[in-house]
């Protein structure tokens, strides 16, 4: 069971997330149909970052994948070895 600490920091975590993906999704397919000249502009990043930023965000889930998938193979390991 998960303590009290974990469940905080794990609902920090999807928070936090959510909030990224709503500024995200809110960035790429909303924002290029509002006019260029709304306040709203001044809060999100120029549209040309967005490649780049998705990129990145893909390789670092990509390494957090192999760590999660190594990190579980080892473990099996362990249980087989006791």
């Amino acid at each position: 069971m998960a303590t009290g600490t974990d469940q905080v920091v794990g609902l920090g975590l999807i928070t936090v997330s959510l909030i990224i993906f709503t500024y995200y999704t809110a960035w790429v397919i909303f924002l290029p149909f509002i006019d260029s000249e709304h306040v709203i502009h001044k809060f999100f990043l120029p549209q040309v970052a967005a490649i780049p930023l998705a990129t990145g965000l893909l390789l670092l889930l990509c390494v957090g994948l192999f760590i999660t998938y190594i990190m579980l193979k080892n473990q099996r390991v362990i249980k087989k070895a006791q």
